[in-house]
């Protein structure tokens, strides 16, 4: 082998030896060790940008058992102009309704020229599903329509109501109120039934009473002949 091509050889061996070292190196560099959603993200061309769409569960759900949930997902719109989120539906055809920060339901999500919007979590809006059939710690088609952008499907992870997803589930129906509202129901048609069974036996107990005191009255004139009768007698 010539020298040339020796060195060549060489050459190429100790830049096969660097490389992987680059590499290393360039892995624990702060740039490379930057945060990264581990959750579903997707676009739509370079205006709308979809990051960590998760789908979560009431905390107690478990296997494929339907229940309520959430979507949460941050929507970035880098466009000029407003763009607003339509609707959100599962892979099996359960559809979100939407609400504002302070819980009242509208029929759309704006998403502001140069803003974001977070779906889910405290003092946010949300996008709430009364029932949907999907499998706690697996996947689910997630189909969002824009009023501008149009459409785009993403499967979005299914998590439980626990840990850090705790604040993002959906909540819990209120039981304090409808008790206490049945319990007067209750007591108000058990005060009605008294009363109207109290306002029967009245009327009966007068009449009851009026014959009774008819039937004395009747027989005390029929004592006076039978006495009249006996002096009569002797």
């Amino acid at each position: 082998m010539s020298r040339s091509l020796r060195r060549g050889a060489l050459a190429a061996i100790v830049l096969a030896a660097i490389v992987p070292l680059s590499a290393c190196a360039a892995g624990n560099t702060p740039d490379t060790l930057q945060v990264k959603p581990d959750n579903a993200a997707t676009s739509i061309g370079n205006t709308l940008k979809l990051n960590n769409i998760v789908v979560v569960t009431k905390a107690d759900a478990v296997a494929e058992q339907p229940g309520p949930a959430n979507v949460t997902v941050n929507i970035s719109n880098q466009g000029s102009t407003p763009e607003t989120l339509k609707s959100i539906a599962l892979g099996g055809g359960a559809s979100a309704t939407f609400t504002d920060a302070k819980g009242a339901t509208v029929p759309e999500i704006v998403i502001p020229a140069g803003g974001s919007v977070l779906l889910g979590g405290p003092d946010q809006p949300e996008a709430h599903l009364a029932t949907a059939a999907v499998k706690v710690g697996g996947f689910t088609d997630a189909t969002f329509t824009f009023g501008t952008a149009g459409k785009v499907t993403s499967a979005a992870q299914v998590y439980s109501a626990k840990g850090p997803w705790e604040a993002f589930g959906p909540a819990a129906a209120p039981t304090g109120l409808p008790t206490l509202a049945g319990a007067s129901a209750s007591a108000s048609a058990s005060a009605s039934a008294g009363a109207t069974a109290g306002a029967s036996a009245t009327p009966g107990a007068t009449p009851s009473g009026s014959a009774s005191a008819t039937a004395g009255a009747t027989g005390t004139p029929g004592a006076t002949p039978s006495g009249s009768a006996s002096p009569s007698a002797h």
